[in-house]
């Protein structure tokens, strides 16, 4: 048994569609069958969040079952602490302020090895006139100052994975916290020692590893899920109406159904059986996870 938590980090920007409900019954059943505690954390720090989609989120998860042991987290409280983050490590002169737009990024020179989009550190090593100069024409984002060329971590399906990590953006040019400085406070201020989450979200995993030690944070264990993929093989979207909402909850015949219909495509329930939360926390096996996405 293991301590600290798992938990669930929806943003409520949309409803939840099946691949999401699914990647939740796995951060659940993977943290109480360990012996950990499960939170929740709404992230709501993206200006297309509403209220209203964060409790139906919150509705949909507590009808499948699953149960929090703390009050939600909610990303908007805490604005004040993820800039206090960024002050210390520009005390330390671990982070910059970079004026690059988007395309400016995309277009700019980069080394041959450099993966497509890492930042090529433009605005590194301007001197405080040229970054003064700028701040008169647009606001600064801040960066962290990466000092090593490559992290690797290893993830509980996927083994040992590796990437190049980049001066990566902390805080937006808007003052609003990035998901990758968020997700690493966040985790720690929740004590969680699992992270859960999509397969999609691997890519950028080893930058929250390196950020974590730079901030001098125990790394968590990582279970990236394969996705759900919809009919045509395309992964789910937030567009994705019919995957989600009342449409999904009828589809799947209630919570129960959907349960056993998650669960059957864990390998934890044989085709056609009927279990609950708690029968798939029983059964729960990481060798029986599936490597592949799943097409209901």
């Amino acid at each position: 048994m293991t301590g600290g938590n798992g938990r669930y980090a929806p943003s409520p920007s949309s409803d939840l569609h099946l691949g999401n409900l699914r990647t939740a019954v796995v951060a659940y059943v993977a943290a109480r069958a360990t012996g950990r505690g499960f939170v929740l954390r709404v992230e709501d720090i993206d200006q297309r969040s509403r209220p209203d989609i964060a409790q139906r989120q919150l509705a949909d998860l507590a009808a499948l079952g699953l149960v929090w042991d703390a009050p939600p987290l909610y990303q908007t409280d805490r604005s004040a602490l993820y800039c206090q983050v960024v002050a210390d490590l520009a005390a330390k002169g671990l982070v910059y302020e970079c004026f690059c737009s988007r395309r400016e990024i995309l277009e700019a020179p980069r080394a041959p090895h450099q993966p497509p989009g890492a930042y090529p550190g433009t605005c590194r090593d301007l001197s405080d006139a040229e970054r003064k100069a700028r701040r008169k024409t647009r606001p600064g984002a801040w960066r962290l100052r990466s000092d090593l060329g490559q992290v690797t971590l290893f993830d509980q399906l996927y083994g040992s994975y590796a990437a190049k990590v980049d001066d990566f953006v902390l805080m937006r040019a808007d003052s609003v916290a990035a998901y990758n400085l968020a997700v690493v406070v966040d985790d720690a201020a929740q004590s969680v020692s699992q992270v859960v989450r999509g397969q999609d979200l691997l890519a950028s995993t080893p930058r929250q590893a390196y950020l974590a030690q730079v901030l001098g944070l125990e790394q968590p264990s990582y279970l990236h899920v394969p996705l759900v993929l919809a009919r045509d093989g395309s992964r789910l979207s937030k567009r994705d109406a019919a995957m989600a909402g009342a449409a999904l909850w009828q589809s799947w015949g209630g919570p129960g159904g959907l349960v056993s219909g998650i669960g059957q495509s864990l390998g934890l329930l044989e085709v056609g059986e009927a279990g609950d939360i708690d029968t798939l926390v029983a059964r729960f096996d990481l060798a029986k996870l599936p490597r592949q996405a799943w097409t209901p």
